[in-house]
């Protein structure tokens, strides 16, 4: 066919990604909100992309990818090839001056759409080398893959908007603008008449890297339950005063990039003093008027982990840094956790700890930074949900974002001040 092998490259100046690469059948496109990828080769005799993570280095860890493929017929195989990024990392880190590990951009299933919102798993990647192979039948028209489910700042601000004219008592807010200008949405719950000052308060958070997207939809479920007619999450309401934030990153998430160890900083680096990320300094704002109030009781910062890691888990504060009061609180709300968060993505018996020897800058992790400043009866954690198993889907996310707030429910229901 005339032209068939013609390939055509669009290049946007000035950022180096690919943005659409096309022959006579099949396009590939990055130039939607979310999307990298880097495309290194089209074949349209046998419908294979090959392509690597499209990241900026210095804006964090280069291994997300997203793209749309369109023109491909009902019934057509495609088969995307991924490959590790090239660049070298560039932020504080031991790996600093090296290619990332091809890991952590190859999922053993990636997402797949044919909308751009409803998505699944792939069927299992096939390793060739240092190359994963991911065979997709097409239903039709477009193709959206992912290195996971995305979740998107237009994504968070239509969750907040949705549940806060479904919920009475909802409101959605604006939690800052970001270091680039974007809204970062934010969901606000109470309900009831019970005052202010008797309100304990609760703050989620996903998405301090902006690679973790299933953290967002982990976030997604517990909002949903949260802001739900289920009794138990009415209670919840009537009791405490509830912030959720789908996506602290937002720029990096907007634009692809991996955001972890990001220059100058990393989101969950950043909570200090004075934090570089507009997201960072609003967030602590808020949660110092809940200290200051007495009535800072539960944060949670939710993550995914490393790609070996199969089931989630909490990272706790050092024990020494803790109040008895919060010592014990911490270990009933871990217990609860193990009871609700009983699967498909079933807790980790065990916590870990994140204090001087994980890091150097273990003082500003958000987590400690909060138990830090919260009331002897507070409790701050992160959960770090598995992104890498056969569960690891949408609904699965849900459902563990669900039980979290299940848990939530069931641990505010005593008292948590002695």
């Amino acid at each position: 066919m005339p032209g068939r092998f013609v390939v055509y490259v669009f290049v946007a100046l000035g950022c180096g990604l690919l943005v659409r690469v096309a022959t006579a059948d099949i396009t590939a496109h990055t130039d939607f909100e979310g999307a990298s990828a880097k495309v290194l080769a089209l074949d349209p005799a046998t419908n294979t992309i090959r392509i690597m993570p499209a990241g900026d280095p210095a804006r964090g860890w280069p291994c997300w990818w997203s793209l749309r493929v369109d023109g491909l017929a009902k019934g057509d195989q495609l088969t995307l090839q991924v490959v590790a990024s090239d660049a070298l990392l560039v932020g504080p880190s031991k790996n600093r001056g090296k290619a990332l590990w091809s890991g952590w951009s190859q999922p053993v299933r990636a997402a797949v759409s044919t909308d751009g919102r409803v998505w699944r798993q792939t069927e299992p990647g096939q390793a060739d080398g240092m190359q994963m192979n991911y065979a997709v039948v097409a239903e039709g028209g477009s193709l959206w893959l992912a290195w996971g489910p995305p979740f998107t700042p237009h994504d968070a601000g239509v969750l907040v908007e949705t549940l806060a004219k479904r919920c009475r008592g909802a409101k959605a807010i604006e939690l800052c603008r970001s270091n680039g200008g974007r809204p970062c949405p934010a969901l606000r719950l109470s309900s009831g008449d019970r005052p202010e000052d008797q309100r304990l308060g609760i703050w989620i958070q996903a998405r301090q890297h902006a690679w973790e997207s299933g953290s967002s939809w982990v976030a997604r479920g517990a909002a949903e339950w949260l802001a739900g007619d289920d009794l138990r999450a009415k209670r919840l309401r009537e009791l405490c005063e509830i912030t959720i934030v789908p996506i602290m990153d937002i720029d990096n998430t907007a634009t692809g990039n991996g955001g972890k160890e990001g220059i100058p900083q990393d989101h969950n680096r950043d909570w200090t003093d004075k934090p570089h990320f507009a997201e960072v300094a609003a967030a602590q704002k808020h949660l110092r008027r809940l200290a200051e109030q007495d009535r800072l009781a539960l944060f949670v910062d939710l993550h995914n982990p490393g790609p070996n890691d199969k089931q989630p888990f909490f990272y706790c504060c050092p024990e020494n840094t803790l109040s008895e009061l919060g010592r014990q609180n911490q270990d009933r709300f871990l217990t609860i956790c193990r009871g609700e968060m009983s699967g498909p993505l079933e807790l980790a018996g065990k916590p870990r700890t994140s204090g001087a020897a994980y890091d150097p800058l273990w003082k500003q992790m958000s987590k400690n930074w909060v138990a830090a400043h919260a009331p002897p009866f507070g409790v701050a954690l992160t959960l770090e949900t598995a992104w890498n198993t056969e569960h690891s889907t949408t609904d699965g996310y849900r459902r563990l974002g669900e039980q979290l707030g299940q848990a939530m429910e069931k641990y505010v229901s005593g008292d948590v001040r002695k």
